[in-house]
């Protein structure tokens, strides 16, 4: 869609969630139809200009990550036809290449996030204490330093229009449980190393991501949401990264600089965003995809 999808309307399902990005709609008793629209948050408040086609990447993104790391988690993803979760053809054509079929799941009211490099808030508490997360960390880091190895600092997740709060991992302990706590970070891990290792060879860095998990009726692991995509990771071209200064990025990061300049106190409501600034996003997110996902 030439303007972008701001929400989603479908005359034939019920929505039962609309988030940030993604509107969520039943389609039985034990999956759901997840529809990325082209709305943008940034700094945990929704924008009110779409970035037209983001919601398509994100679901290509999302679902190459999906088929490329069932060998290391299982995920949400069911293979259903689009026409039977959507039989009414004018809404189907609303969500198409846009959407996810995924099994109904519990969801875990935790992010784990990874960082391998030092950014965002990460650096800021750096700046601050030297820690991130309650992790010490070497003295004397610039802004995108790599670390010395990738950190797991988990967040909680905040309800629309409340900011995630970074946490230590005692504390994702005692909200989930130690040994689950000790499965995610292992996983989350896991997967990082995968998708920096596979993203390095196409030219980006990932500077650090968060991932989502839900359990299935029989307590297992499951990946849900979306998947190391411009939205839930920070994106680096591989060949002008440089220690010391905010690389250009293929992410929202480009969005938040323009907010930090714009001099808007990040609360509701956002700033609409200039022309240019909606094209050149929708230019990266498209360059994201056209990178990660080529053989």
């Amino acid at each position: 869609m030439a303007n972008g999808l701001y929400r989603t309307e479908l005359k034939s399902l019920e929505r039962v969630h609309g988030g940030k990005v993604r509107d969520i709609f039943a389609v039985d008793d034990d999956h759901w139809l997840l529809v990325a629209s082209d709305r943008l948050s940034a700094f945990d408040v929704v924008f009110p200009d779409p970035i037209p086609g983001k919601g398509e990447v994100l679901t290509a993104v999302s679902r190459f990550w999906f088929e490329k790391t069932r060998h290391i988690v299982p995920n949400h993803l069911v293979d259903m036809p689009l026409e039977k979760a959507v039989p009414d053809p004018e809404d189907r054509a609303i969500v198409a290449n846009r959407s996810m079929i995924v099994r109904k799941l519990r969801a875990l009211p935790v992010e784990a996030v990874v960082r391998g490099y030092i950014a965002g808030s990460g650096w800021k508490d750096y700046q601050a204490s030297g820690e991130i997360c309650g992790i010490r960390l070497p003295e004397g880091l610039q802004l995108a330093d790599e670390l010395p190895e990738p950190i797991f600092t988990p967040a909680t997740k905040a309800e629309l229009g409340d900011h995630d709060e970074n946490i230590t991992f005692d504390a994702c302990a005692r909200v989930i449980g130690g040994e689950l706590a000790e499965q995610i970070r292992a996983t989350a891990f896991a997967l990082y190393r995968f998708a920096s290792a596979h993203a390095r060879e196409r030219g980006i860095i990932i500077a650090d991501t968060k991932f989502e998990f839900g359990l299935d009726e029989n307590d297992g692991l499951v990946l849900i949401d979306e998947a190391l995509t411009p939205d839930s990771s920070r994106f680096w071209p591989a060949d002008s990264w440089r220690p010391g200064i905010s690389p250009p990025s293929f992410d929202k990061q480009f969005i938040r600089d323009w907010v930090e300049a714009s001099g808007w106190n990040k609360k509701p409501p956002a700033p609409h965003l200039p022309p240019e600034i909606i094209q050149q996003s929708a230019a990266r997110y498209e360059e994201a995809r056209q990178r990660l996902t080529r053989s």
